[in-house]
């Protein structure tokens, strides 16, 4: 299959681009569970939220959209179609509709941190929905420099609202970079920083095949379905593949972790969210690799 991984055009399956591991099997088994988290840097979880849940969820937002004019009127609403020269969605309010919120903060997500976790679990009141159009995608980067102030069992969910092929933007992760001692540097560096309070572009790329090409670590991706969830740590790179079609890619991140740990102000009830946005002089991440000594794309 013909795909683009940021803006390199590629194949997958392929030698740049492999295959996620299914982790569904090792339930309920939490003990395995962390040993592949440690060894992958990822969980993949097929089917973990109920499918229709995330159909009826799919259909609301898809609606929300076309209430706001930005699909294509003649085609079907669920298609979720971009007209030419289409503008994004505003996502912030339907996230959190009770038909959204039933996946987001689904049972089956409470129970399985909960097991994982060996305690109840909390999750950040903010939701991350997001609609990606034609040739957008996301750059390589760590979570943790984005909410970084609270929890180091904080754990990231990417849930998509639909069927989602490679070449409709899938999430990437590039398992190894959350341990392997090539990427050391990266994680004392641009891994321990704050976007808000060092005023630092957050991707740490937009080119993901640079991370494997100078630091190792192998890039992997798949198609997902709706109930999937991808489960991954603060300091597992990830990014996303380049959505080459004229349909909206609809997904959604949340984080989960133990609830008797701290959380990241920014992000619960009350949270003012980034202070860095709007800010005009954010400080390039190519400056700031020059300055930890790392190497620039």
């Amino acid at each position: 299959m013909n795909i683009r991984f940021g803006y390199r055009d590629t194949t997958y399956p392929g030698g740049t681009l492999g295959t996620l591991r299914d982790s569904q099997d090792l339930l309920p088994d939490m003990q395995a569970l962390h040993a592949q988290m440690a060894e992958d840097g990822y969980l993949l979880l097929r089917g973990l939220i109920e499918r229709q849940k995330v159909q009826q969820a799919r259909s609301t937002i898809l609606h929300y959209m076309a209430e706001q004019n930005v699909l294509t009127p003649e085609a079907p609403v669920l298609e979720g179609v971009m007209p030419k020269g289409g503008r994004g969605a505003k996502m912030r309010r339907i996230a959190y509709h009770e038909d959204v919120l039933a996946v987001l903060q689904a049972t089956e997500l409470f129970e399985f941190f909960a097991a994982y976790f060996g305690e109840p679990a909390l999750t950040f009141d903010y939701k991350w929905l997001r609609a990606v159009g034609n040739e957008q995608y996301t750059g390589a980067h760590y979570d943790f420099v984005y909410m970084g102030r609270g929890s180091g069992n904080l754990h990231t969910v990417w849930i998509p609202f639909g069927d989602i092929p490679v070449h409709h933007g899938t999430l990437a992760v590039c398992r190894g970079s959350h341990g392997l001692s090539s990427f050391s540097r990266i994680r004392d560096t641009y891994g321990r920083m704050d976007v808000d309070r060092d005023g630092i572009d957050g991707w740490f790329t937009k080119d993901p095949m640079e991370i494997v090409e100078k630091f190792g670590g192998e890039w992997l991706t798949g198609e997902f379905f709706m109930g999937d969830a991808i489960i991954f740590g603060m300091h597992t790179m990830h990014a996303s593949t380049t959505n080459l079609t004229n349909r909206f890619r609809l997904s959604c991140d949340v984080r989960y972790q133990p609830a008797s740990e701290p959380a990241d102000h920014r992000w619960v009830a009350g949270g003012e969210g980034h202070t860095v946005h709007g800010i005009k002089d954010l400080i390039p991440i190519e400056k700031a690799r020059a300055d930890w000594g790392l190497p620039v794309e």
